[in-house]
C-alpha cells in the first residue's frame, strides 16, 4: 500500500478528533494485515472508489464511542445509542471527507460511500486481497482503530 494513501487519513483523523473531541491524538504503532478483521463493539466503514478503491474502518469501544461523542456535545452520552451511532458514523465521514479532498490534491480523484456501522464485536469483515494498513490513533478519551484498506484501481 502507498504511502500516500494512508498519510491523509492520518492528518484528517488527528485534526477531526483534535478539533471535535478536542483532545491530543497519539499514534499507536502501526502494523500491516492481511486477514479479515474481526470488528471491534463499534466499527464505522466507509467505501471508497475511484482512481483508488477499497474501505476505511475506524473501530473503538462504545466506551471510547460514547466518551468522543460527550466530548463533542458537552454533554454526557450515558448509552450508547442512535444519536451516538450517528455521531461516531458522521465522524468516520468527516475524516474519509477531509482524506479524499488531500487525496484528490495528489492526483487520486476518489469518492466515498455513506458510512455504515457495525455494532457488536467479532462481526468479520473481510478486504478480500487488499492489505489493511492499521494505526492506532490513542487520545484519552480511548483508542480509535484504524483500518485503511485501499489500492489503486486499475480501471479508473
Amino acid at each position: 500500500m502507498k504511502a500516500e494513501f494512508v498519510n491523509p487519513f492520518l492528518k484528517a483523523a488527528y485534526n477531526v478528533l483534535q478539533q471535535e473531541a478536542r483532545c491530543e491524538v497519539n499514534r499507536g504503532p502501526v502494523t500491516i494485515q492481511e486477514s479479515a478483521l474481526a470488528s471491534d463493539e463499534v466499527t464505522v466503514l466507509i467505501g471508497v472508489t475511484g482512481k483508488i478503491q477499497g474501505v476505511v474502518m475506524y473501530c473503538m469501544s462504545e466506551r471510547t464511542a460514547k466518551s468522543i461523542v460527550s466530548a463533542m456535545t458537552g454533554e454526557i452520552t450515558p448509552v450508547f445509542d442512535t444519536m451516538v451511532e450517528s455521531a461516531v458514523a458522521e465522524m468516520g465521514n468527516v475524516i474519509t471527507g477531509v482524506a479524499s479532498t488531500l487525496l484528490e490534491k495528489q492526483g487520486y480523484d476518489c469518492t466515498i460511500s455513506p458510512p455504515s456501522v457495525i455494532s457488536g464485536r467479532g462481526v468479520v469483515v473481510s478486504t478480500l486481497s487488499i492489505k489493511r494498513l492499521v494505526i492506532p490513533a490513542e487520545t484519552a478519551l480511548g483508542t480509535v482503530t484504524i483500518h485503511v484498506a485501499l489500492q489503486e484501481n486499475s480501471r479508473p
